[in-house]
Parts: structure tokens; C-alpha cells; sequence
């Protein structure tokens, strides 16, 4: 039987020195959710937040094979805390499931060049406007599949404007690219940059990236970066952030 810890906190020690900010937002209790098989003495745990799971402790087939109640998306991307879990998930999900790497980026407070950043955000043609994500921009972001995931994790408005933090640059009205909190945990966002397909290589999600950071900077929240593939990791390093190392991650395709 898998169970949902209402105490997520109890399951902190199996996910020590994991440095991954969706994994503080589940055990933090602010968005995601942490579930184990034995609730009194977990030795296994799962964090589940949008299309991320991270899998803890001594490695589960039962935990691995879990969907939670209401889950209705057919992809997730499982992240093994180590070689057993790894081998648990691919021997579950078999063809469903390919191991790719992702690279991490350090979590460095003090990097950040405000001039640089500036300067960045200067860039943008004067033909492009950019500005916080308000209530009309939070729901235009929910009408375009390349950009629903800059708010898809907050379940509406009130929610973001508490929780989250995000900026778009517009074009005769529509969005064309944004940078937002995909979660939010204490003291800090963790970033999701999007760009619609006929604006990419231009430069902007450069642009939403500084901009996005700097006013992560006037609110003491820490801006955190997780690159999904080199580009990312080259627009970060442009930023000022800093790469860490690669892992793996198996994603999960007919979930």
C-alpha cells in the first residue's frame, strides 16, 4: 500500500544532501506531494511535483509503479537516487522508459552581476514589450500548450500572485516568451523558460532570464536552475550561474 505523508518533513532524512528545489517544495509542504509505503517508519519515499518524481531511499518496485490519485498526464521524467532505483524503474516500466542525462547548475546566492543582467534585459528591440506575470497573462499563458507550464503548477491565479513570480516579453499583444516559477519553495523559485517556436535563437529567453532574475533579487528569493540539455545549460552559464555536474533521469512515456 503507497500512502501520502501528511507530514512530509518525516521523510527529510531519506532525501538528504539532494539538492533539488522541487524535492524542498514537497518536503516544505508547499506544492508537490511526498509518498511512502510505510507511513510510521518510511525507509522508501517518492516527491512528486508536476512531471518530477524523485525516488529516495531503499529502492521499491510498489513506490516506483505508483500513480497518484488524479494524475491524468501520460509522461513523467523519474529521477533515481541511485543505481538501484534506477534499475527498479527500468525493470518496471521496461519500453515505456529511456534514461536521459540532465545537468545540474550550482546553487551559488552570491553570483549574480545586476549590470550584466541589465544590460541583458536592455538588449530587447524596442518592439517587444516585457512585464510581470499579472491575472490576464497568468491565463493567456494557459492557452498556449509551448507555454502553459511557465504557471501549469499553480492551480490559479491567487495562488501564483502568492506564490509564484514570472515575466513575459509580448509582441502586438500575444506572449512570445517567458520566464516563471515552474514551483515555489522557501525562500526561493525554481525557473521555467519558455519561447514560442517562431521566436527562438532571438535572444529572448535571455532577455526573460535576467529579467526574471533580477526581480527574484529585489525579493531576497533564490532563482534556481536545473538544465533539461547544453542549451540550457549554456543560457545559464550567460546568466551567471555556474554548472554543477550531470545525471541521470529516466523519462516515463504512457505513464
Amino acid at each position: 500500500m503507497v500512502y501520502e505523508m501528511t507530514s512530509p518533513s518525516a521523510a527529510a532524512t531519506l532525501f538528504d544532501g539532494w539538492e533539488e528545489t522541487l524535492i524542498w517544495s514537497c518536503l516544505q509542504g508547499i506544492m508537490g506531494k511526498i509518498y511512502t509505503t510505510d507511513f510510521s517508519h518510511p525507509v522508501s519515499a517518492m516527491a512528486v511535483l508536476g512531471d518530477f518524481t524523485f525516488l529516495a531511499g531503499v529502492a521499491d518496485t510498489e513506490l516506483a509503479a505508483y500513480k497518484p490519485d488524479g494524475c491524468t498526464q501520460d509522461f513523467m521524467i523519474m529521477i533515481p537516487q541511485n543505481e538501484a532505483w534506477e534499475r527498479t524503474v527500468m525493470e518496471y516500466y521496461g519500453s515505456k522508459a529511456r534514461t536521459v542525462q540532465r545537468y545540474a547548475i550550482r546553487k551559488e546566492p552570491d553570483v549574480f552581476c545586476r549590470e550584466h543582467l541589465e544590460n541583458i534585459v536592455a538588449s530587447l528591440p524596442e518592439d517587444y514589450q516585457i512585464c510581470l506575470i499579472d491575472e490576464r497573462l497568468y491565463h493567456l499563458c494557459q492557452e498556449n500548450t509551448w507555454s502553459a507550464d511557465l504557471v501549469s503548477q499553480y492551480k490559479d491565479y491567487a495562488q501564483y500572485s502568492k506564490l509564484g513570480l514570472g515575466v513575459a516579453i509580448c509582441k502586438d499583444g500575444a506572449i512570445v516568451s517567458g520566464a516563471s516559477s515552474y514551483a515555489s519553495y522557501q525562500g526561493g523559485i525554481e525557473i521555467e523558460i519558455d519561447t514560442m517556436e517562431d521566436y527562438r535563437r532571438q535572444g529572448l529567453a535571455s532577455v526573460c532570464g535576467a529579467k526574471l532574475i533580477l526581480e527574484c533579487l529585489k525579493r531576497d528569493l533564490y532563482p534556481s536552475w536545473d538544465a533539461q540539455n547544453r542549451w540550457s545549460v549554456a543560457l545559464a552559464e550567460k546568466l551567471g550561474y555556474h554548472y554543477s555536474h550531470t545525471y541521470t533521469a529516466i523519462e516515463i512515456t504512457g505513464y
